[in-house]
């Protein structure tokens, strides 16, 4: 490239990147707009997670080229730019900005060198800063998506002066230049289809330019061989030679992209582009109107607009239609050039000649003419047809200024276009700050565009200005009452104000204007993909009222069997079915559209909760799996996942659990489920520093995290750290002040460590007010009334308790010895007092009787637990028995005390995980 760009000395290269710099700074301000947002926000082809192979396997906008929704617009190198750019910047516009200016530059200065091969230095200059400055071209710079443009001219020009070499001494043949010139053709044609346009300049540059060939001499030199008295000239021969490497060579890059694309032409409706889908001669005499409307743009680029679609421009449906004079004069004025380039021999029809192939050619593949896109006119297309436009310009200015009396004002003139297109440029580039700004430039322009009003709408949707969205979707429902998509519009907003009625009514207007399926008849009609989205969208809305499921399930059904390869329909329908608790037939649906898409991570992430439901969590756990591999930073994957292992108690399992929790913290910075869970982890593997660091950043974010307030202050009681649990207590009671475990943890330890009886009395009380029948709670209070030494109460709140749990044998137990002290105690009292030896042996009797209770209130606390636990109920009464037996040695007793205590916060942390897991915590 630098070889071909030898003559284009310093001065004029850093001219013309300072007149693109002057004219394009401001785009680095802006956004996202329009396609960008399709193109690079909701394109997985851009994350490093997503192979490369996919970039040759999709279209520019990541949708698989099998599928009927894809655009077929084969892009995959300028893809590779875009994810460049994320790679070093992720989301940062500013990087897509900056290298779309760069290209530009680039494009400006081969460009240069491009017409140097027709003009004189100072024309060409000319040439190129009008093409630097040209307004038409800030929806291929400034927009994102315009790279395809750039990048594309970058090697189409590239491969024409390549061929430029392929001349040698003696009209000789280089072949090495060719070979590049296919080559770059190539890899143009992979950066934007137009690329491979190229080889038609470049047979008509052989011909006419470097054979120097007039259409009168060819056409007589036809004669001659036909009448038999001549032979074809060795010269002709060779450059028909080159031509037919050049074709065959188009050729098998055409046979590519057919494959490429499956022999299918991308579906568009009658709303992208309304004269695809009329009759005749409305639909010729539209599409033919369409090429001087792109002419004045390039003439006169004062109004533009980025979106010419639908009612922007009205059809041409008579031939009495005064537009058609418009068409009429084009032709003439175009006729009139290629007649006068291809007759006359000279360096001015040359110039002209290739000017008008840079026009014509690379505009064939968006005119309609041969085949129908999804746009009525798009001025990011005119990009390249504007070089050949510009040095038309440059051509006549150099004419005007040879001229003595015009020099002067032929240099006025070219001061105020260039001027005032770069100003009109620099003002534009401001409308591509945001989707708001853009839109609303373009409705200014033109009020007839019903897609407009709704990108608007959406535009405000976006900033949840939901009232002012609702106002521009229904004046497009006005501009285009047939607009399927923007009554689809009005019923989501609808929606979104939370007005059902109103939103089911837009999406029924939706749904009528549907084409209809005629019974005995296969449903053929193309209907845009996103406009089935209807029957989703209106069922998601009637399936939040539980008497509606059904009828949610048959829109879902409808939707399915207008289109059997409807994906989404089977997803949502599987979502319904779950709900309806049909777990086998929501994994009917979901195995369905898994044939239709495996690549989808998901839709085994449905399928995995699927399995949840049917209680298979070997299964669950392998789709989940599958989904991670699809989509490693799948965050819903990642956490579920990680639960599913914990839950599971292999301990084989929770190392993986953990570097996925660990991963999804990453993902999830501002999720205090996701340290919770990590700490809940980190109790299981005994590793209670870190269980505690964890817990505290999960109440950090979310200072009223029920489960991980509870399970700190847990934690801090069975690692001796009582006095620590009680403020975290305090925190769980102020915020859930009937948190019943919490309630029970807050009196004991107030019980056995604060020897704080009022304190714990009022707990259990509490306990007694939230639910009187609880046995736990009744008991601890009976412990108090011993504590209190109110015998009398003791025994009767037991014998409360004991008829609210009639087989529990601990209470009876306890029963029993609470009125065996009784007994003794009326026993002493009737006895008259003796020395002091006595009294002494009597008072160490209570205080033994007291410490009796005391563990006896421990081994309840466990009995209570293991039995609401439902696990080693009778190991851990076997130990209490044990305990009760061997309570003389004190040693002893004290160690087993310390093991009940360990078992039985064990228990609470479980009973607390379970009641997480069923509230959804």
């Amino acid at each position: 490239l630098l070889e071909k760009m030898a003559d284009v000395n310093l001065k004029e290269a850093a001219l013309i990147v300072g007149v693109v710099a002057a004219c394009y700074w401001n785009s680095l301000f802006c956004g996202f707009v329009f396609d960008d947002v399709s193109a690079i926000l909701d394109n997985k082809d851009l994350h490093p997670s997503t192979p490369l192979k996919n970039l040759f396997q999709n279209d520019f906008w990541g949708t698989p080229m099998s599928e009927e929704r894809s655009h077929k617009s084969y892009r995959p190198l300028t893809v590779l730019t875009f994810r460049l750019n994320y790679l070093f910047s992720e989301l940062n516009a500013v990087s897509y900005h900056f290298l779309n200016l760069v290209f530009h530059v680039v494009v400006c200065v081969v460009f240069l060198k491009v017409c140097k091969l027709f003009l004189d230095n100072r024309s060409s200059v000319v040439a190129s800063l009008l093409f630097a400055v040209h307004p038409i071209h800030t929806e291929a710079v400034t927009g994102v998506v315009g790279r395809a443009e750039l990048l594309s001219s970058i090697f189409f020009l590239a491969a024409f002066l390549s061929y430029t070499k392929s001349k040698g001494p003696d009209n000789t043949i280089v072949w090495t230049p060719i070979a590049v010139t296919v080559f770059l053709v190539a890899v143009a044609t992979l950066c934007k289809e137009q690329g491979i346009t190229v080889v038609g300049i470049c047979c008509v540059y052989e011909v006419f330019i470097a054979q120097g060939y007039t259409l009168p001499v060819l056409l007589d030199t036809a004669v001659q061989i036909l009448r038999g008295k001549g032979s074809i000239p060795f010269s002709m021969l060779q450059t028909l030679l080159k031509l037919i490497v050049l074709m065959f060579s188009t050729l098998l890059l055409v046979v590519v992209r057919v494959q490429v694309i499956q022999s299918q032409l991308p579906v568009f409706t009658r709303f992208d582009n309304p004269a695809a889908v009329s009759p005749s001669p409305a639909r010729q005499l539209t599409f033919n109107y369409l090429l001087p409307v792109n002419a004045w743009l390039l003439l006169n680029p004062s109004e533009l607009c980025c979106d010419w679609t639908m009612g922007t421009i009205p059809l041409v449906e008579s031939l009495l239609d005064v537009r058609n004079v418009a068409t009429l004069v084009f032709f003439c004025f175009l006729g009139s050039l290629i007649v006068f380039s291809v007759r006359y021999p000279g360096d001015s029809s040359k110039t002209v000649l290739m000017a008008l192939c840079l026009i014509v050619l690379p505009f064939i593949p968006a005119s309609n003419l041969f085949f129908p896109v999804g746009f009525v006119v798009a001025e990011r297309v005119l990009y390249v047809p504007s070089m050949g436009f510009c040095i038309l310009v440059a051509h006549g200015w150099k004419k005007l200024s040879n001229k003595s009396v015009l020099r002067k004002i032929s240099w006025v003139c070219l001061a105020v276009v260039l001027f005032t297109h770069a100003l009109k440029t620099l003002h534009r580039n401001w409308d591509w700050e945001s989707e708001y700004t853009l839109f609303m430039s373009a409705l200014k322009v033109n009020k007839n565009n019903a897609k407009l009003w709704n990108n608007v709408g959406h535009a405000l949707e976006n900033e949840k200005n939901f009232e002012r969205a609702l106002q521009f979707f229904i004046q497009a429902t006005q501009v285009q009452p047939d607009d399927i998509g923007a009554h689809m519009n009005v019923g989501r907003t609808y929606k979104n104000l939370n007005k059902t009625k109103e939103a089911e009514e837009s999406y029924m207007i939706a749904k009528s204007l549907m084409p209809q399926i005629i019974p005995g008849k296969k449903y053929a009609a193309r209907v845009a993909p996103n406009h089935l989205n209807v029957y989703i969208n209106l069922a998601n809305l009637i399936r939040a009222n539980e008497s509606r499921l059904e009828e949610a399930d048959q829109l879902y059904r409808q939707a399915i069997s207008m289109r059997p390869d409807f994906k989404q329909a089977y997803i949502s329908r599987g979502e319904l079915l779950l709900k309806m608790n049909k777990p086998l037939k929501a994994k009917e649906a979901y195995l369905r559209a898994l044939e239709l898409d495996r690549t989808n991570a998901d839709l085994w992430y449905n399928l995995a909760i699927v399995y949840i439901e049917l209680k298979d969590p070997t299964e669950a756990l392998k789709n989940f799996n599958q989904a991670l591999e699809l989509n490693p930073a799948h965050k819903l994957a990642l956490f579920n996942s990680a639960l599913l292992m914990q839950e599971s108690g292999d301990a084989r399992l929770r190392p993986e659990a953990k570097q996925r929790l660990l991963h999804y913290v990453k993902e999830e910075p501002q999720d205090a489920n996701g340290y919770f869970n990590l700490g809940m982890l980190a109790m299981d593997d005994k590793k209670d520093m870190e269980a505690e660091a964890w817990m505290k950043k999960a109440i950090r974010l979310q200072p009223n995290f029920r489960s991980a307030l509870f399970n700190l202050a847990l934690l801090y009681s069975q690692t001796a750290k009582e006095l620590m649990a009680l403020p975290v207590l305090e925190d769980l009671l102020k915020y859930y002040p009937d948190h019943t475990k919490g309630l029970i943890l807050k009196g004991d330890i107030l019980m056995n460590q604060k020897k704080d009886i009022a304190g714990a009395k009022m707990c259990f009380e509490k306990i007694l007010e939230l639910d009187p029948n609880n046995v736990q709670g009744k008991h601890n209070l009976c412990v108090v009334y011993f504590e209190e030494r109110d015998l009398i109460k003791a025994e009767k709140c037991l014998v409360e308790t004991l008829a609210l749990a009639p087989h529990e044998e601990y209470i009876q137990r306890h029963l029993s010895i609470v009125r065996s002290k009784i007994a003794s105690l009326s026993a002493t009292e009737q006895s008259s007092l003796p020395a002091d030896g006595t009294a002494t042996t009597a008072a160490e009797e209570k205080k033994n009787s007291f410490q009796n209770l005391k563990e006896v209130k421990n081994e309840q606390k466990t009995t209570q637990t293991t039995v609401d636990n439902n696990k080693g109920h009778s190991k851990n009464k076997k130990r209490t028995e044990k305990n009760n037996i061997n309570k003389e040695t004190p040693k002893k007793s004290t160690k087993e005390i310390k093991d009940i205590e360990k078992k039985r916060v064990a228990a609470l942390k479980r009973l607390e995980e379970i009641e997480r897991i069923l509230n959804g915590e």
